[in-house]
């Protein structure tokens, strides 16, 4: 008889870099449980993306969870009176903390991802933040994802009993290049997948975007279309 896979709970926005994750969760042995967020972002549509990918890839569970971070505002991705910074080129993006930084959000979801682990009996949570190719968001810093598991081994009951969780970051130190290639290797279907900050009414990405801008760069470094634009 074969033994039950471990479950480890993975971060699904609906993006690319986090269908990845999800993907390689799988291909590491793991069965995945699904969570994702509803927290007052523009870009709502990732949802219906996450859903599918989620759907495709057979989780064991996919939940959705809600809160309001737009109560707090101090996002363009929160607060529609801000608007989403846009150009033309990647090298144009700044060093400096974009608009569409959301304060907290990653140590927020964490917390939610490990209270679902501690329920599940999980010790393995996975997160496709990445440190190269993003847009200067100080939670996807491998300084935080170090801190953060620190305070979940001190926080939880599982922690306390002395079983050690950690955290997953096996996109962090890849280019966006890098992470299509893996995913393409693994399976992953980015026509599912939805990465942009500011869609027009109909889900059109606007393809301007931070997050649309490193996308469409690491297909064309793959010397691909996005399969979720043909």
């Amino acid at each position: 008889m074969t033994s039950p896979l471990k479950p480890a709970v993975v971060l699904l926005s609906g993006g690319l870099d986090s269908a990845t994750c999800l993907a390689i969760c799988k291909d590491r042995g793991f069965a995945p449980y699904a969570i994702s967020f509803r927290y007052g972002q523009r870009h709502a549509i990732e949802l219906t993306k996450a859903a599918a990918i989620a759907k495709q890839a057979g989780v064991a569970k996919h939940v959705v969870i809600n809160i309001d971070l737009g109560a707090i505002g101090g996002s363009a991705l929160t607060d529609n009176s801000l608007l989403v910074p846009k150009h033309d080129l990647v090298s144009d993006i700044g060093a400096e903390i974009p608009l569409t930084y959301v304060p907290a959000r990653n140590t927020v979801f964490l917390s939610y991802a490990l209270g679902w682990a501690e329920v599940l009996g999980a010790l393995d949570i996975f997160i496709g933040v990445n440190a190269l190719d993003y847009s200067g968001y100080p939670d996807c810093r491998p300084e935080f994802i170090a801190a953060f598991e620190t305070m979940a081994n001190l926080a939880t009951k599982a922690g306390v009993e002395g079983k050690s969780l950690k955290i997953h970051t096996p996109l962090i130190d890849m280019t966006k290049a890098e992470i299509i290639r893996l995913g393409l290797s693994l399976g992953v279907d980015y026509s599912q997948t939805f990465s942009c900050y500011d869609p027009d009414e109909s889900g059109t990405a606007c393809g301007h975007c931070d997050s649309c801008l490193l996308r469409l760069r690491g297909f064309e470094q793959n010397k691909m279309k996005d399969p979720a634009l043909m």
